[in-house]
């Protein structure tokens, strides 16, 4: 990890720069609750959309699905998670604060993996550790017990004509649900998948780690269906990809690994699950998951709904239920760790012959919330006149900033702490020779480009969009 990147550079800029701010501030806040900003909202989008690009559009197996949050209350019993999603979590006796059991053992001992343990032997490693309650400082807890994840919640008109409802604690169960809709409708054969992003929901304690676990997050994800004996060889080729692609957004491959769940961790309907995990400042965590589900889930809900979810091969006649392989991709916190990722500081020449400090975001093109930032030298009309037409042309192609306060200097640190990858400066001498300035944001070397043939430059280096 970058020795200079801490949580609290990261959230302070963020807040200061309009990535990301916390929820209901005006009113005191919400614990674990955080809004994208305008420049949040922008880099998170791009990952959605490099990724719905990439994983979707670029293949011929791969078709969407765009479910509803609020579903069924039958299929969150059928897919186990009324029943078994549930998280350990103990009670302060002194001050009354909840948390997670695994949450407390891990700070505890980082080099150990508390996620799935039994609540016994949590509850035995929380005395056993001699673990303070966080909020107090106290070793009084009550024993670990399961609570459960989803939210509930109800629809109907009045008090006594209402029913419970869940907010969905995953996206995959829709695309399980829809799964004959679509094999009817897409006329695809396996092996294929099914992709979806959106919102999840879960009531959980959360340890407060900026954006990384929230209440609410966005996830991506999507369920691949292919025949038993292929899940191997295809879990192995989808953990290819998930890192490939990685490698293409700029990730360090020093800062990532590869952990393979125990028996004890693996979820209810996991045969193996892999997660690939990401340095962070309070230690490596899951970026991306990958889990072979079996064929769980389209069995429980072909058992518990009465319908038909076999697959027919078209060429043999046999029927038969596919299994599953789901990598996941954590929109939320693929946002906070291309944060962590990008942030860099470096030391920059001044004016006046010393060196100062330049914070720069070294977001890869694709997800910069801004592509380009035009500036002119000054606020002279003369220079204003040329270079607001030429910011409304270019952002006709890309988005692009202009800013014509404060000196040139310090708009140029204020793009790269927004990790814009080119400013354009108009200056006295684009009103003869109609150039203009391009510096580079990690280069900082600047050339001279014709005004009339930015698009084509800039399409060389940004690309079309």
């Amino acid at each position: 990890m970058h020795p200079t990147v801490t949580m609290e550079k990261l959230t302070a800029l963020a807040k200061q720069r309009g990535f990301v701010y916390p929820g209901s501030a005006i009113y005191g806040g919400l614990a674990n609750s955080w809004d994208f900003g305008p420049l949040g909202v922008e880099l998170k989008n791009n990952l959605r959309d490099w990724w719905w690009d990439r994983f979707v559009h670029q293949r011929t197996d791969m078709v969407g699905l765009d479910a509803a949050i609020m579903m069924n209350p039958r299929v969150w019993e059928a897919s186990g998670h009324v029943g078994g999603f549930a998280d350990a979590m103990v009670d302060c006796k002194t001050c009354k604060a909840r948390h997670r059991a695994d949450h407390l053992v891990e700070n505890a001992s980082p080099d150990l993996q508390a996620d799935g343990l039994p609540v016994e032997e949590l509850s035995r490693l929380i005395t056993e550790k001699g673990i303070v309650c966080p909020q107090c400082g106290k070793k009084d807890f009550t024993p670990a017990r399961k609570f459960n994840l989803l939210f509930e919640t109800s629809i109907g008109k009045t008090e006594g004509d209402r029913d419970a409802v869940y907010l969905r604690g995953e996206i995959a169960q829709a695309m399980f649900v829809n799964f004959k809709h679509i094999l009817d409708s897409a006329r695809k054969r396996l092996p294929f998948g099914i992709a979806s992003v959106g919102k999840a929901f879960r009531n959980e304690i959360t340890p407060g780690n900026f954006i990384f676990r929230t209440l609410e997050f966005d996830l991506m994800e999507f369920e691949y269906f292919i025949r038993e004996a292929d899940w191997q060889k295809t879990f192995e080729a989808w953990l290819s990809e998930m890192q490939v692609w990685l490698t293409e957004m700029g990730f360090d491959p020093a800062h990532l690994r590869v952990r393979e769940h125990t028996k004890e961790e693996l979820s209810f309907y996991s045969k193996r699950t892999v997660d690939i995990e990401y340095a962070t400042p309070f230690g490596y965590k899951e970026m991306f998951g990958l889990a072979y589900r079996t064929d769980y889930d389209l069995k429980n809900h072909m058992e518990q709904s009465g319908a038909d979810l076999r697959y027919t091969d078209p060429e043999s006649g046999e029927k038969f239920i596919p299994h599953v392989i789901e990598p996941t991709f954590g929109l939320s916190r693929l946002t906070l760790m291309t944060l962590l990722e990008a942030y860099h500081e470096e030391q920059a020449p001044t004016a006046d012959g010393g060196t100062d400090t330049r914070v720069v975001m070294k977001f890869h093109p694709r997800v910069a919330p801004f592509k380009l930032a035009v500036l002119p030298l000054s606020k002279k009309p003369e220079l204003t006149a040329v270079a607001r037409p030429l910011h409304e042309r270019l952002t006709k192609r890309w988005y692009a900033d202009y800013d014509e306060t404060q000196s040139i200097g310090k708009r140029y640190r204020r793009q790269d702490e927004i990790g814009t990858p080119y400013c354009v400066t108009v200056d006295f001498d684009s009103l003869t020779d109609q150039a203009v300035t391009v510096r580079d944001r990690d280069t900082m070397k600047q050339e001279r480009v014709k005004m009339d043939a930015l698009e084509a430059w800039f399409a060389g280096t940004l690309g079309p969009l």
